[in-house]
């Protein structure tokens, strides 16, 4: 290293190490913590107070001999404590997810015959919805017979046109069979879904129940 440029460590050494020194005499027999900061310069400071403007940024606490013995955080933004609060909920409700599990159930057999009393209760409603569309598509066959014996549908020259009552028959039918479709695809996806939440819950439940090793 050259000389000039061992010169200029040297004064940069003593010129912190003297900041260092000359906060904490000033401070000597106080109960006042020093502190470090950074402006936004890029220069060192020290003190037993932070200005205000500073005062939202990270900085360190030192001891009378000016070694660090702590650390303050910088003030977090409103984006980043609304992610804090969002991971605290996350954290939470695991939780809870955790202890009904536990309180709630004594074995893997026990969540399975629940799993299974609700599966059958919208099984049910399964067969039901199905029934009832097997009656509504049966019905709509019987409107479309009689819908070919009037125009547009017969090819007879003679036919009249369709009657007001058919027509909103028609319409009335086949908005009902759409609705009940998706209502039997719904219950379908809500086995599903429960399946899947079930199938978590028993392998979360061994996890819990399993000894962590020493």
């Amino acid at each position: 290293m050259t000389s000039s440029k061992l010169q200029w460590l040297a004064a940069f050494i003593l010129l912190v190490t003297g900041g260092i020194a000359l906060a904490a005499q000033s401070n000597k027999g106080s109960d006042k913590p020093l502190y470090k900061w950074v402006d936004e310069k890029g220069v060192v400071h020290y003190g037993d107070s932070v200005p205000p403007q500073y005062a939202k940024q990270e900085r360190r606490v030192l001891n009378t001999q000016g070694v660090e013995v702590g650390r303050l955080e910088r003030e977090k933004t409103d984006a980043e404590r609304a992610a804090d609060a969002a991971r605290n909920r996350v954290t939470a409700n695991a939780r809870q997810r955790d202890q009904i599990l536990l309180t709630s159930y004594v074995s893997v057999d026990q969540i399975e015959e629940v799993r299974d009393q609700r599966l059958d209760l919208i099984e049910g409603q399964v067969r039901v919805t199905a029934q009832y569309l097997d009656t509504l598509q049966g019905r709509l066959k019987n409107l479309q017979t009689q819908a070919h014996f009037f125009r547009p549908y017969s090819t007879n020259d003679t036919a009249g046109p369709m009657p007001d009552q058919l027509a909103e028959d028609l319409v009335r039918t086949v908005k009902e069979i759409r609705q009940h479709e998706r209502n039997l695809a719904g219950k379908r996806a809500e086995q599903e879904a429960l399946r899947e939440q079930f199938q978590s819950d028993i392998d979360r439940y061994l996890e819990l129940k399993t000894p962590r090793p020493d």
